[in-house]
């Protein structure tokens, strides 16, 4: 892993190394340099979602891009996929997005896009990384009458909403579909109203109010309470609860339980099945995925595939396999007929079109994956050391999946974002299940805490 990218951009408390001005200035200038062709200067995206420390960081990456001779274009409040669009139909050299995604409003990040809405690759992370660390940008600046302009776009909303709906199938209808979302007081709060309320669906929202302090605030795709609530007390037919900058969805269905990336993926791909469009019948998903998904793919009759933790690698392993659906249990679902990246609003506009179509009520379309018993915990670390070198750790995860055998599995991580070890056990029941996840945790306390 790089000094400033992690395994979604460069993410920390804001106003500190690295999420500080002096990082996005240089992030600015290195993204300048390097998207710019043949001459041509570089055109930018930026936008952010509502975090009060976006102002900061927008007026950085500007000042970054212009003094290097590139053009940024400010788009504001938009959610990441729609930067990711902003950037490909403009068919402008790259987009930067500044959020933390669901992490708290004292946090926050940045994420590059290519011009085709592709996330950079490792080596132009690197390179990144190279021209800011090792002071190699002040050479490269251009005489004062080369610098760039900056330019303020206000239409974007309305682009990228139009293109959300060119995703929900023509000869469907939301009408009479009662639906709630929780917006996370983030960037989904204002286009994700407006796209389901165009296709005719009777719509209520919560978390809608941002006011730079209260983005993923007991609210969002992390916290479900009071949309499961809302769904219960208004009737609706399903809760679309958002992250803070919209890449990931987590639904509730009318009898207010939570519905898992992982069941939203397995009904998305039957779909796609039946109708001839589930390019070499394949799904991805990550190692993290229950093992209940891998069931659902054999009784369903498509292929599976588990790659690394992190939607970058799904994308990888879905474009060198053919793959079109892939996805995290989290939330993070990338159709890419649709897009590039992974689209909360996506997600869902394919998840309703999925219950229209059958005709039947969310929770009947979930019971299609059982869930086996999970329990993941996170544990705070001081460091990051290979896990394969902790004796002690490394005994107790062979004596737990000795135990469980067949009937079971262990995963012990990192986090790519944050100081966290996460241990996560499946089992037969949730007793054993939680006794062994608690095993291995306390552990991981005692070495790493």
């Amino acid at each position: 892993m790089g000094k400033l990218f992690g395994t979604d951009g460069i993410r920390g408390e804001a106003n500190r190394y690295p999420m500080n001005a002096e990082i996005a200035f240089g992030v600015g200038q290195a993204v300048a340099h390097i998207f710019k062709k043949n001459g041509h200067r570089a055109r930018v995206i930026i936008g952010k979602d509502t975090r009060i420390s976006g102002y900061m960081l927008e007026s950085s990456l500007e000042a970054g891009i212009t003094s290097m001779g590139g053009h940024p274009y400010l788009v504001g409040v938009l959610p990441t996929p729609g930067i990711a669009f902003i950037a490909q139909s403009m068919r402008a050299d790259a987009g930067i997005v500044i959020s933390a995604s669901h992490n708290p409003y004292q946090d926050n990040g940045l994420k590059i896009f290519n011009g085709n809405g592709f996330k950079l690759t490792d080596e132009e992370e690197a390179n990144i990384e190279d021209l800011i660390l090792n002071n190699r940008l002040a050479e490269l600046m251009p005489a004062a009458k080369d610098m760039g302009k900056a330019f303020r776009m206000d239409d974007v909303q309305g682009r990228y909403i139009v293109f959300l709906k060119n995703t929900f199938p023509r000869n469907l209808s939301m009408e009479g579909l009662k639906i709630v979302l929780d917006t996370a007081n983030g960037a989904t709060y204002r286009v994700a109203h407006e796209a389901f309320t165009e296709l005719g669906a009777d719509v209520e929202v919560i978390h809608n109010t941002p006011n730079g302090l209260n983005i993923n605030d007991q609210c969002g795709s992390q916290h479900t309470e009071d949309l499961r609530k809302k769904v219960l007390d208004s009737g609706a037919a399903v809760g679309l609860a958002f992250d803070g900058d919209g890449d990931r969805l987590i639904a509730v269905d009318e009898k207010g339980r939570e519905i898992t990336g992982d069941q939203v993926l397995v009904i998305c791909a039957n779909i796609l099945k039946k109708d001839g469009k589930l390019k070499n019948d394949l799904l991805v998903t990550t190692v993290m995925s229950n093992l209940g998904l891998r069931v659902a793919c054999k009784k369903y009759g498509f292929k599976h595939h588990a790659s690394k933790v992190g939607d970058r690698y799904v994308l990888e392993d879905m474009l060198s396999m053919g793959a079109v659906i892939g996805g995290e249990e989290a939330g993070h679902m990338i159709f890419l007929d649709h897009h590039t990246t992974g689209d909360g609003i996506i997600a869902a506009m394919q998840l309703l079109a999925a219950m229209v179509r059958e005709g039947k009520p969310l929770s009947e379309m979930a019971s299609m994956m059982d869930i086996f018993p999970q329990k993941l915990i996170n544990v705070d670390v001081r460091h990051k050391p290979d896990i394969t070198t902790i004796p002690r750790l490394m005994e107790v995860i062979r004596q737990v999946e000795e135990e469980l055998g067949e009937e079971g599995r262990v995963l012990v991580r990192y986090s790519g974002t944050q100081n966290m070890c996460r241990v996560m056990v499946e089992g037969p029941t949730t007793t054993v299940t939680e006794k062994h996840c608690r095993q291995i945790a306390d552990v991981v306390i005692a070495e790493l805490a």
